[in-house]
């Protein structure tokens, strides 16, 4: 199926690795010109199509930097992806969490996006139409116990603003949705210092088992095993494209099962 992608100016934030960087694989190969913001970008160098834009996002002006630079290049932005994001784990309970703690979430879970829509959304308005897909989490309306309780608030506030500013600008021509992966076989999760080796060293078991314990205490997967980057990046371009058209102010959960609701 043709996504009706080749040639448009695409950005994506956070695209040096995991979801970010299979988003900003996925968009290339449908002929997208893709400009990867992250503060390492040796991953995106010798990716076809792909222009690694070296900044970091939490800075208050990284995110208009990495618009104009696409602006400066190629004149306009037709899709943007916000996929820039962290979570730190916080065992020791709401009581033990500063101000700053919650201050470091929101800057790189929310205002991180907040400031890259307000730079996107002026161009376009002015070429007509654009569309922007943020990337959010279950945990944005799925919290399973308090550990990351600042990461949850953060996300959901993502949630919200999208769908806010959804109904804003829907009229303007541009499409504002999000994509809520369940956990992900990134870093984050699975890698050095990640959530799976934060557990484990927390309770001294292994990786491994500590992964199964989490997956085991939040409800498992109907699956039966992790989403992969590649899945939500698939479902990030479908949604980034102009074949839904009419899709707009909408969170897709992509999580194996993990939420038993609708």
């Amino acid at each position: 199926m043709d996504l009706w992608l080749e040639g448009k100016v695409a950005v994506v934030t956070g695209a040096s690795k995991g979801i970010g960087l299979a988003i900003a694989q996925a968009l290339a190969a449908e002929g997208a010109i893709v400009f990867g913001g992250a503060r390492d970008i040796h991953t995106l160098e010798a990716i076809d199509g792909v222009t690694g834009v070296a900044l970091d996002l939490v800075d208050p002006d990284g995110p208009g930097r990495l618009i104009q630079t696409a602006l400066d290049a190629r004149g306009r932005v037709d899709v943007l992806v916000n996929n820039v994001g962290a979570v730190r784990l916080r065992f020791d309970g709401f009581l033990s969490l500063t101000d700053s703690d919650f201050d470091w979430a929101l800057q790189i879970n929310f205002f991180a996006a907040l400031r890259t829509i307000r730079a996107a959304l002026g161009p376009m308005i002015a070429q007509g139409g654009g569309s922007i897909v943020n990337v959010a989490s279950v945990n944005a309306f799925f919290q399973p116990d308090g550990a990351t309780v600042d990461y949850g608030a953060a996300k959901a506030a993502g949630v919200n603003l999208t769908k806010s500013l959804s109904q804003e600008f829907g009229p303007k021509g541009i499409r504002i949705n999000d994509v809520s992966p369940g956990p992900v076989t990134t870093d984050l999760w699975i890698g050095e210092d990640g959530v799976a080796d934060t557990v484990a060293k927390a309770m001294g078991i292994d990786a491994d088992t500590a992964r199964e314990n989490i997956i085991a205490g939040i409800g498992g997967f109907a699956t039966g095993r992790f989403t992969s980057p590649e899945e939500v990046a698939a479902l990030v371009v479908m949604l980034a494209s102009g074949r839904l058209g009419n899709v707009t102010g909408s969170n897709f959960v992509i999580d194996g099962g993990l939420i038993k609701t609708t």
